[in-house]
């Protein structure tokens, strides 16, 4: 058994890695023996099928791409903190709901490992750029023109040019496109394959969005650019045109995605008023004509009381062959008028037609929603001012989950904003008896002093998402005694990864390791674990069994044993060698320990007794020491 020499992140499976994993294991004559990707193969092979080529594409382009691209591969440097109080409240130590507070960019990364391909649907309302909402791209990853030209492979003065781009804080399309890019490209790896994001935009950017969905999603991925009716009146005062929409646009990961069906709606159910009392349930009157011509359904139709012959007129035809209609007949499916002395019609029973509706390109704002009832939805919640400018009414999320999902899918929002998302996924819970599932990211953003959300003691905007999700599940609870499903959350958020010091610091922390154990304040300690567990492809709901080994504390998730702690000593080597003899359900696969708690000595013996058990055994145990 050999030592795995790990540092978390620098070998993270990123997007594009995972790309080139498919490429190999399907065609692993297109790369060289350093793992390089042959282009050139590839085409031979594309040749060899005649498939068609096509020199020419159409894409867009933009200042900051190359950026964007790079961003999209670079490890998170951050790590993943629990909210231990909260988490272990009675309402949230079992439930499988998440928010997490952080930039969605980091946490999105985070996720890559445990979460890809899980996720059912994703909603989100990202910042529109209308120059009045705030946005403003920032970045805080800061590179000298020289590394970023080497890591993007552009030439310096591209990498000039960019570099003072990204940190003079625009707010133009190329701004917004660097900033969406990544995020959207590291999304759609969290979607399964039967999956679909859903987008709310405006005019402003709706154009641009389009088109870097078709690069990352696929042009024919394309489901919907929906038009939602967001304002049921008019601005008088608008210049030019009164705007009364947004758009959202709707990808899905493959054609494997398949669309539910809207509930009918009571119009549509009323017309089916009539009931013979025979079982066979409600029905209306239909037409037994089309107005085309068959002469294999042109015959008589006899009234049974009158006797009186029925013809189609010239032209048209019956809706059926005459042995078909003798069929209905004798099933008394022909309705002659209410007092059996007319026309023939058809009986069209109610749990015979389509039961929902195809969704459509329009979304009314009768149906849907819209914005002031979005923020009277918020008022009537929070009991008082809306704290958050431009919520999302629930109604229309609801319809979305509707759209895309089934009873136990997980939806990701990484725009949290007011947390419409999850509120929206506890009432539907609660109306279908379902066990969806969400996970809400949002950044810490501080609130304006002079908004209303300030106002009412909400210092940063996840303040509000995290109350919103709370007092959305209070209400709900109330209303529907009876409901037992999951109405709390765990919350997580990122933190800045203390293992880094400073650079204005005079001693790095592993310069302070060379001479003693790194003494972890039980945050940093938690902090450690959650994350591996996250980077190791546990979620983070994930339960978490805590192992005694004579006084110390290892960690048990996934079959996967974490030892962090610095006090490891032989007493606990044995005590582990000891659980694996007595214990037949503890059977881990893999050790991993805080290589900086662990001295050479420590990890020789760790390993060497490992080895002989193993070897006696039979097991196979990977040890892994990670920083």
């Amino acid at each position: 058994m050999t030592i795995i020499e790990e540092t978390l992140h620098s070998n993270i499976e990123t997007v594009n890695s995972k790309q080139l994993a498919v490429l190999k294991k399907h065609f692993p004559q297109c790369f060289d023996k350093l793992g390089n990707f042959i282009q050139e193969k590839m085409l031979e092979v594309v040749n060899a099928n005649e498939v068609e080529l096509s020199k020419e594409s159409y894409s867009l382009n933009w200042l900051g791409k190359s950026y964007a691209r790079l961003l999209t591969n670079l490890p998170p440097k951050t790590l993943i903190n629990e909210d231990v109080a909260h988490n272990q409240l009675e309402q949230n130590k079992d439930s499988k709901n998440l928010l997490i507070k952080g930039d969605n960019l980091e946490v999105l990364k985070h996720m890559v490992n445990s979460y890809s391909e899980k996720v059912k649907m994703i909603y989100i309302d990202p910042p529109y750029n209308t120059g009045s909402d705030g946005f403003v791209y920032n970045d805080d990853r800061k590179f000298t023109k020289e590394q970023f030209a080497d890591l993007a492979g552009i030439d310096i003065d591209e990498a000039t040019r960019i570099l003072e781009f990204t940190d003079k804080g625009s707010s133009s399309h190329s701004a917004w496109l660097t900033f969406m890019y990544p995020r959207l490209y590291i999304a759609r790896e969290l979607l399964r394959d039967d999956g679909a994001i859903f987008i709310s935009i405006d005019d402003n950017e709706v154009s641009q969005l389009k088109i870097i969905c078709d690069e990352i999603f696929g042009e024919t991925n394309f489901l919907s650019n929906v038009v939602w009716q967001k304002k049921y009146a008019a601005t008088n005062d608008a210049k030019g045109f009164s705007n009364l929409h947004d758009h959202i646009l709707v990808y899905q990961k493959s054609r494997l995605f398949n669309r539910n069906l809207l509930p009918r709606t009571e119009a549509q159910n009323k017309p089916y008023k009539n009931d013979d009392n025979d079982g066979k349930g409600l029905w209306r009157s239909d037409n037994l004509l089309v107005k085309s011509y068959s002469k294999s359904a042109v015959y008589p139709i006899i009234n049974p009381i009158t006797k009186k012959e029925y013809f189609p007129p010239e032209g048209s035809s019956w809706r059926a062959s005459s042995t078909t209609m003798e069929k209905w007949l004798t099933e008394d499916r022909v309705f002659f008028g209410k007092d059996g002395l007319g026309a023939p019609q058809l009986k069209r029973y109610i749990n015979e037609v389509q039961q929902g509706r195809v969704p459509t390109t329009w979304w009314g704002f009768e149906e849907f929603g819209h914005n002031d009832e979005a923020n009277k939805e918020l008022k009537a919640l929070f009991n008082s001012k809306a704290p958050f400018d431009t919520p999302k009414p629930t109604k229309l999320i609801e319809k979305i989950i509707r759209i895309s999902t089934g009873p136990n899918d997980v939806v990701l929002d990484f725009f949290g904003g007011s947390g419409s998302t999850g509120h929206a996924v506890l009432k539907i819970n609660s109306i279908e008896k379902t066990n969806r599932k969400f996970i809400i990211i949002q950044l810490n953003e501080t609130c304006s002093t002079v908004s209303d959300g300030y106002k009412l003691g909400y210092e940063t905007i996840f303040d509000i998402t995290k109350a919103r999700i709370t007092k959305a599940a209070e209400k709900i609870s109330e209303e529907n005694p009876d409901f037992q499903g999951d109405l709390g959350f765990k919350t997580f958020a990122t933190v800045d990864d203390f293992r880094v010091e400073a650079d204005d610091k005079e001693l790095s922390l592993m310069t302070l390791t060379m001479f003693d154990d790194v003494m972890l304040t039980a945050e940093q300690y938690h902090t450690l674990l959650t994350t591996w567990r996250l980077y190791d492809g546990s979620e983070l709901t994930t339960p978490v069994q805590d192992i005694d080994l004579d006084k110390y504390t290892a960690h048990l998730c996934d079959n996967r044993l974490y030892m962090i702690a610095s006090e490891f000593s032989s007493s606990a080597l044995k005590a582990l060698l000891k659980k694996f003899d007595t214990d037949k359900e503890f059977s881990p696969n893999k050790i991993v320990f805080f290589s900086q708690n662990f001295d050479s000595v420590k990890q020789m013996g760790l390993n060497e007794a490992l080895k002989s058990y193993a070897n006696k055994k039979s097991l196979e145990i990977d040890l892994v020491g990670r920083n």
